[in-house]
């Protein structure tokens, strides 16, 4: 009897061992894996992740070239020059595409249609629940950014208004020795160099940013204490 109560026992036990088993996790740890979404799915944020952490390489070469060769096109002509010439190089090249295949198919007699006929057939409509997702995804950041526009100018938090002005200042200075192109084009430049410095010697500059972090909360603070609206509010 006893021989025949383990024997009907060890399955149950054998089924509640294999349930305690953790399962592995989904999506964490995967090299694809965006570190910045973790477990959420990825989707548009994870791919300009991947783009200006030069994951593909020939893909991030493409779109950081194409976009400096035009920066640095504006910084030289005036933008109707540089649209009016890149709308003629497309259709140089497209234009010279279609009369090669033309020739072709005449010469050799057959009948392949259109080079661009895939291209052609492609749906590129935008419905209009597509539209409104896109406009309501929109305004969630233009409300955001309304609020924050009437918090600083009307100095709910005087610290945060005294920042902007201060910024606002050094962006004087700034705009006297840089134009608009010359920071866009620095701008990318730092976005396509500094994320994948900072992945490779993510620790040193961790270090660093941490001790800069600490003396500006000490100077913050200080300024706080001596400001007599800040030391109030704190007190309540």
């Amino acid at each position: 009897m006893a021989e025949l109560s383990a024997a009907t026992q060890s399955p149950s036990v054998s089924s509640s061992s294999s349930g305690a088993e953790p399962s592995a996790p989904s999506g964490g740890g995967s090299p694809g894996a965006c570190p910045a979404l973790g477990a959420r799915s990825c989707g548009s944020s994870c791919a300009v992740h991947d783009l200006i952490f030069w994951r593909d390489v020939k893909k991030t070469g493409f779109v950081f070239g194409t976009t400096l060769i035009m920066l640095l096109s504006l910084a030289a002509f005036s933008v109707i020059s540089v649209v009016s010439y890149l709308i003629l190089a497309l259709l140089s090249v497209t234009i010279s595409f279609r009369v090669y295949k033309s020739v072709i198919q005449a010469v050799q007699k057959s009948e392949e249609g259109h080079p661009f006929k895939a291209y052609l057939d492609v749906d590129i409509t935008l419905s209009s629940e597509a539209f409104h997702n896109y406009v309501n995804a929109a305004m969630v950041h233009i409300n955001r950014a309304l609020k924050l526009i009437i918090r600083l100018f009307l100095v709910e938090d005087l610290v945060d208004s005294l920042k902007l002005a201060v910024f606002m200042w050094l962006m004087t200075y700034v705009g006297a020795v840089f134009n608009g192109i010359t920071l866009l084009i620095l701008a990318e430049l730092l976005i396509f160099s500094v994320p994948i410095v900072y992945e490779k010697y993510k620790t040193q500059i961790d270090h660093y940013v941490g001790i800069a972090r600490e003396q500006t909360k000490a100077i913050v603070e200080k300024i706080q204490a001596k400001l007599p609206g800040i030391a109030k509010k704190k007190a309540e």
